[in-house]
């Protein structure tokens, strides 16, 4: 299954994952610090839904915000 809407066309987006360690200052500690940096994705909310596309019933993958925002006729 494709990882972007086919209405908007929204897709993955890259991203960081970051590893602290130490206690936080709030709770006594000399503050948390980074000591690991990982990439990663962030993927949209796709859906696979029958749509109407110009009179023709059809299965896509569309993102949960194109749905919510009306942009799509369901079957």
């Amino acid at each position: 299954m494709s990882k972007a809407c086919e209405i908007c066309g929204k897709g993955s987006i890259p991203g960081v994952k970051y590893k602290r360690r130490g206690q936080i200052k709030r709770t006594g500690g000399a503050g948390s610090k980074i000591i690991g940096k990982t990439l990663r994705r962030f993927y949209p909310n796709i859906q696979k839904i029958k749509i109407n596309l110009n009179g023709v019933v059809k299965r896509t993958n569309v993102c949960t915000s194109c749905i919510q925002g009306g942009k799509i006729v369901k079957a």
